[in-house]
Formats: structure tokens, C-alpha cells, sequence
């Protein structure tokens, strides 16, 4: 299929091409602030600079819900909506040159990965993943404040409170516990640096299982836009119209599903795996600090207690490790009492407390 016919299959009709000069200024501005928020990732100004400049950028008219901006690989061309004010295609401009940057294709000129992002024959893994991160790189460079959003009864805080929210608030979670360098020096160099981290912390099996359950969040959203444009080119209320919204709202509750589900997957993956190697009381309150402390990154939904009663579970387990080490290992000191309350389990009692309270409610079955 030729680019032409994909842009007209993805409803992209365009509209005009942006000059050399203003392809040249965003190519530039944009190039400074990459390696400016980035120093570290081996990204060279003058050289990005060429390279962005290279690109052909458009104004087009999209379909409502289609991403603001969308790199085409195939003939290295970012197209922008036509809604957009001129003084803000740069902003736009810093996601889809990210995409350009992460590029990697065979001799064949076929594309085979884009950062986080296999291109496969047969099928694409971690497109979700990939464009979560990308996304984050992106509010990062432009400075992006957090602010409370709620999407399909889930609610959270993010820094992309309009593009791939849920699948950022996954993704940030992750870049908290694995570390956020290391996700964005994998996401612009197109490497597995980041994948094999998480693998190693948890297994190989839990990362590609929180890969596929955020592709298929941003799939699912995407069938959810497919569908909202239906019903908007159809006149009156009927039947089918209404068959349609059942569905979307099937899909949202499918969507509200897996993001919670997966975001139990990370916190148990992480925080079973990490007090297994804790073998010290720095470490067992290194381990208190990152627990207490996700708590700011989780979504919550009516009825979510899984954060509440693993956190409630792991103080306890806590406890048990801090007399175990304080006693100098020995085993009988899991069932005994420490002669006088240490700073620590105060802290771990007044913590838990606090936080949470003492009574449990209803394990959620989610």
C-alpha cells in the first residue's frame, strides 16, 4: 500500500507543506531541548539538527480523536493537524521527532523497532509501552505540571493528561521502580537496557505480560475512537447506534480491567521479588520508603483496596524481617518481641496506621 493510501485509509488529507525555514526553526528548537533535558543519552545537538532538518512536515486535516500529530515512517514525514496554532507545533513537533530518532530499519528499508517498540512479520509488541514512554519524554522536555484526571473510573495523577494517560500512568509506575533513565535511554536509543532491568528484578514472563496488557489498553482506546466516529456520521438515535455505545462501554470496563490488574501485577512482581533480597535494616527501609512512597503513582477506582491491603500485608512481613535482622537472624526472633520499640517500627506502625487505618475492607477480587 502506497503512503498516499494510507494516509487517505487513516483519513489524513493534507493540506500544505511548511517551508524549509520553518521546518529548519522546529528541527532546531527542538534538537536544543532534546539534549538540554537529556545530556546523558548521547544525543548530539549539531547532529540531531541535520537530522530533524531532513524531515518534510505538513498541515493536514485529521479525524476527530486521531493523535495532533503523526510521524509517518514509511516517508519520514511528520504531519500536524490543521487545528493546531503555528505557535504551538513545536511542542507537538518534540513527540513525533522522538519516533524519527528511535527508528531502526534493515538494509530493505523495513522498519524493525522504534525504541520499546519490535516490529515483527507477524505482529507489533510494545507500541503501548513505546509510546507511553515517548510521551513522557515529551512533557518532560515542555515542562508539563501534574494534574488529577480521571479516565473510565480510574483516578490518577499525570503529567499527559491528554495523550496515552493510562498507559503513561503504567509507565511512570515502572520508571519509579526501575529508574527513569534507564527507561528513556532505552526508549530514544531503541535498546533493551530497560527491558532486561525489569526482567531481572521480576522475570522476563511479568515484563512481557505488563508489555501486552498496555498494547492492548491503547488498542482498545483506539477501537473506542473507531467507534465514536461511526456514531458520529450517523443522524438519528437507533438500534445500532445504541449497539454501538454498548460496546464502548464493554470496552471501557474491559480497559478499567486491565489497567488495574496490571498495575497489581507491578506492585506485587516488584515489592515480592525486592523483600526477598532484603538482607539489612538499610535495606528493609529502603524497601518501607519506595512502597510508601507508590503509592503516588497508583490509579484508584471505587472499591480498589489491593494497594492498601498489600502495603497493610508487607508492614507486617516487615515487622517480622526487622526482629529476624535485629536479632541477628536468629529464627526465633520472627515470633518475638523486641525488648523496646525501635524508631523504625514506630515509624512502621504510625505509617501503616495513618495511611491506611486499622481495619481492612473487602479484598477486591480485581
Amino acid at each position: 500500500m502506497s503512503v498516499e493510501s494510507e494516509l487517505k485509509k487513516d483519513g489524513i488529507e493534507v493540506i500544505k507543506k511548511l517551508d524549509t525555514l520553518k521546518v529548519n526553526t522546529l528541527a532546531r528548537n527542538v534538537s536544543v531541548r532534546l539534549c538540554k533535558t537529556f545530556p546523558n543519552f548521547g544525543l548530539n545537538q549539531d547532529n540531531l539538527f541535520i537530522k530533524l532538518s531532513r524531515l518534510d512536515m505538513y498541515i493536514a486535516k485529521m479525524p476527530e480523536g486521531m493523535a495532533e500529530a503523526n510521524y509517518f515512517y514509511k516517508n519520514t514525514s511528520i504531519y500536524f493537524n490543521e487545528h493546531i496554532p503555528e505557535s504551538d507545533l513545536e511542542e507537538f513537533a518534540i513527540h513525533e521527532c522522538i519516533h524519527h530518532i528511535q527508528e531502526v530499519k534493515d538494509k530493505k528499508n523495513y522498519l524493525v523497532r522504534m525504541g520499546l517498540c519490535d516490529y515483527t512479520e507477524f505482529k507489533i509488541y510494545g507500541l503501548g509501552l513505546n509510546e507511553a514512554a515517548v510521551q513522557l519524554m515529551a512533557s518532560k522536555v515542555i515542562g508539563i505540571p501534574k494534574e488529577s484526571v480521571k479516565y473510565f473510573g480510574i483516578n490518577f495523577e499525570t503529567s499527559s493528561p491528554s495523550y496515552y494517560p493510562l498507559e503513561c500512568c503504567l509507565v511512570e509506575q515502572l520508571a519509579y521502580l526501575i529508574g527513569e533513565d534507564i527507561l528513556f535511554e532505552s526508549t530514544i536509543n531503541s535498546n533493551d537496557n530497560f527491558k532486561n532491568k525489569f526482567a531481572e528484578l521480576t522475570s522476563y514472563k511479568t515484563f512481557m505480560a505488563i508489555q501486552n496488557a498496555i498494547d492492548d489498553i491503547l488498542y482498545k482506546e483506539e477501537e473506542i475512537v473507531k467507534i465514536n466516529n461511526k456514531i458520529a456520521n450517523i443522524d438519528d438515535r437507533n438500534k445500532k447506534v445504541d449497539n454501538m455505545l454498548k460496546k464502548i462501554q464493554e470496552l471501557k470496563d474491559e480497559i478499567m480491567l486491565t489497567f488495574m490488574r496490571t498495575q497489581n501485577l507491578i506492585i506485587s512482581s516488584y515489592f515480592d521479588a525486592s523483600f526477598n533480597n532484603i538482607t539489612n535494616l538499610e535495606n528493609l527501609e529502603m524497601f518501607r520508603r519506595k512502597l510508601y512512597h507508590f503509592k503516588n503513582y497508583i490509579g484508584t477506582a471505587e472499591g480498589y483496596t489491593f494497594f492498601n491491603d498489600y502495603y497493610i500485608k508487607k508492614m507486617d512481613e516487615l515487622e517480622q524481617k526487622y526482629n529476624f535482622l535485629e536479632n541477628g537472624g536468629i529464627e526465633t526472633a520472627l515470633i518475638e518481641k523486641p525488648k523496646k520499640t525501635s524508631k523504625i517500627m514506630a515509624i512502621f506502625k504510625a505509617i501503616r496506621n495513618l495511611l491506611f487505618g486499622t481495619s481492612k475492607e473487602k479484598e477486591n477480587n480485581i
